[in-house]
C-alpha cells in the first residue's frame, strides 16, 4: 500500500510540471535535405564545419549540449556520434551552438571535442569529420543531447541536417 501511495504523489507531482521540448533550427545553408555545397571533408573537395544551431526550451539544468553527428547509411557511423561529437557549455534556456571546424581537435571559443570521429586511415579526424561518404546521397543527422552538470541527459532531439 505504501508503495501504491508514493507512486502516485510521484506521478501526480511529474504529471504537474509543465515540460516543453527543445526546438532546434539549422542555420548557415544547412536545411536538412541536403548538405550544402563545400560542407563535405576535404576527400571530396571540401571544408566541412558543423552546422549552426539554435536552440530553445532547454531543459531546466542544462550546462552542456553534446552533438553526436552520424551517418545513418554507414553502420560503423550511425550512430553514438561517429562522425564525432562537439560540446557546448550553455547557461540559460536557449543556446546559439557556433559552426566548429571539422578534421581538427582544437576548437575556437569553449566547444571542447568530447570524442573524435570513429574513422582512421585518409578519413581520420581529430574531432569532427564532415560527411565524407563522396556523394552517395547518404543521411546525415545529429543527436542533440541537454546535459545536467553531473552528465545526466536531460533531453535528447535527432535533428535531419541533409544527403550527401
Amino acid at each position: 500500500m505504501k508503495k501504491i501511495i508514493s507512486w502516485c504523489v510521484g506521478f501526480i507531482l511529474t504529471a504537474s510540471v509543465a515540460h516543453a521540448d527543445m526546438s532546434i533550427e539549422l542555420g548557415g545553408g544547412w536545411n536538412g535535405k541536403r548538405v550544402p555545397k563545400g560542407q563535405q571533408c576535404t576527400l571530396f573537395g571540401g571544408n566541412g564545419s558543423t552546422p549552426p544551431m539554435k536552440i530553445v526550451n532547454l531543459p531546466s539544468g542544462t550546462t552542456w549540449v553534446h552533438v553526436e553527428y552520424n551517418d545513418r547509411d554507414y553502420r560503423p557511423l550511425s550512430k553514438n556520434g561517429g562522425h564525432g561529437v562537439i560540446g557546448y557549455p550553455v547557461k540559460g534556456s536557449s543556446a546559439d551552438i557556433y559552426s566548429v571546424p571539422g578534421l581538427v581537435g582544437k576548437l575556437p571559443g569553449n566547444a571542447k571535442v568530447i570524442s573524435a570521429s570513429r574513422t582512421g586511415g585518409k578519413y581520420a579526424s581529430d574531432g569532427y569529420l564532415p560527411p565524407c561518404s563522396g556523394g552517395g546521397w547518404n543521411r546525415y543527422s545529429a543527436m542533440v543531447k541537454a546535459i545536467s552538470s553531473t552528465g545526466e541527459v536531460l533531453e535528447a532531439q535527432r535533428v535531419k541536417l541533409g544527403r550527401y
